[in-house]
């Protein structure tokens, strides 16, 4: 009879257990769909798909360049000045084509930087994006000013 009980016991335990975990399975793989839906939920315009890609890209920069390293550049930056924008008028802007023609400068003169000379362009290259939220969008400028 005591064999019985513990038996019984025992499979009450891993019952609860096996409940408990599945349950925070579905938890988990709830949170990972919210995680992965688009960020504005009218959906993602070209320029800022373009600008979080420029930030990952930044923070590559910045690990290339505190390691010493020559720094590597993979994404068009050109396509700041075409991809449509979810709002269109501040990208035809003046003030945006000055500082998107700022960033870009500062895109080629990193590729033709020293490891040396990448640190300073790199710092310029994050004040050109600090200086255009400022100005035209200022939604960003927390994430950006990670990058420093």
């Amino acid at each position: 009879m005591r064999n019985v009980f513990l038996v019984v016991l025992a499979l009450a335990v891993f019952f609860v257990l096996g409940v408990s975990c599945q349950q925070e399975e579905a938890e988990s793989s709830q949170f990972d769909n919210l995680v992965q839906q688009p960020v504005n939920p009218n959906g993602d315009s070209e320029l800022a798909l373009l600008m979080r890609a420029m930030v990952e890209e930044a923070e590559r920069i910045k690990a290339q360049i505190a390691a010493g390293e020559p720094v590597t550049i993979t994404l068009d930056h050109e396509k700041i000045l075409t991809a449509h924008a979810t709002e269109p008028e501040k990208a035809a802007s003046a003030e945006f084509k000055t500082f998107a023609a700022t960033y870009l400068q500062a895109i080629e003169a990193l590729k033709a930087a020293t490891p040396v000379e990448s640190a300073v362009i790199y710092d310029e290259m994050i004040s050109s994006c600090m200086g255009c939220h400022q100005m035209l969008c200022p939604g960003p400028m927390m994430r950006i000013k990670k990058l420093w």
